[in-house]
């Protein structure tokens, strides 16, 4: 097996992109891994994740109160895990925080899949963006082998 190649620079692709944005429509939800203030590690899986820009991920949490907010605001490095079919592993990792800007709410709350819209009408929950610090992982498998995706943001 080759050596996995050498970090770029993080900037999320549109293959990226599109796994991301599609995973809860293509039943490949990705797990948000936080860890409390006692240490405690948590996972979810998160429907409304959808990508911010080319460097961030947005997520509409509908529980304002719930264990991955008490874990953010406690220590905001997150990571996330994808897998699907076509995909065997990517690994995201960031430090997430919870806004209160009006406008980066409602463009968070309004990039998830309808059907998370559908369950917070009220719009109670609450907006984070991930601004991601490191992508690693295996996109699949070409004719030379294992297809690596390896990105890290500049210091």
């Amino acid at each position: 097996m080759a050596d996995s190649p050498a970090y770029s620079e993080l900037k999320l692709t549109p293959e990226l992109k599109s796994k991301i944005n599609n995973a809860l429509a293509e039943n490949s939800p990705i797990v948000l891994a936080v860890v409390d203030s006692a240490g405690q590690p948590y996972l979810s899986f998160r429907g409304s994740l959808q990508t911010y820009s080319d460097t961030q991920i947005g997520l509409w949490a509908r529980n304002p109160t719930g264990h991955t907010i008490d874990a953010i605001r406690a220590n905001p490095k997150v990571a996330l895990i994808y897998r699907s079919k076509a995909t065997p592993l990517l690994q995201f990792h960031g430090r997430a925080r919870i806004t209160t800007d009006e406008g980066e709410r409602e463009r968070v709350f309004t990039a998830a899949p309808e059907i998370e819209r559908k369950q917070d009408l009220g719009r109670k929950g609450i907006a984070i963006i991930i601004d991601l610090t490191w992508i690693e992982g295996i996109l699949g498998h070409g004719p030379d082998g294992l297809i690596w995706c390896r990105m890290a943001a500049s210091a």
